[in-house]
């Protein structure tokens, strides 16, 4: 099994979810989250005055699935998630030695 960990640009989060979806990912968590990397935030103006944004707002994206379905899943990820800029994000891949279903105990795949 795989964890998938991608931080995308917000408004790209339902073509992602909806891609997923196709290639039969059943499951995700997200959280919106902060931060920077080449982007080094930008600059904005409000009521005249000019401030800087440092952390950038995306979302993380979490997956756990089986090793049959990684590649797809990287692929619609990929796939929707670009847009060629500076800033739309990353995907960290971990392996993942077992999950277990707490409602009722199964582990492996069967709790996914």
């Amino acid at each position: 099994m795989k964890k998938i960990e991608a931080i995308i640009r917000p408004f790209k989060l339902d073509e992602v979810k909806e891609a997923l979806i196709e290639e039969g990912i059943r499951g995700l968590t997200i959280s919106e989250v902060r931060g920077y990397g080449r982007q080094k935030g930008h600059t904005e103006t409000y009521r005249g005055s000019e401030y800087r944004i440092e952390f950038v707002p995306k979302i993380k994206i979490e997956i756990v699935i089986e090793d049959s379905k990684f590649e797809a899943a990287i692929n619609a990820i990929l796939k929707t998630a670009k847009t060629g800029q500076v800033g739309d994000g990353k995907i960290f891949i971990y392996d993942v030695k077992d999950v277990i279903r707490i409602r009722t105990e199964e582990s492996g795949k069967d709790a996914l």
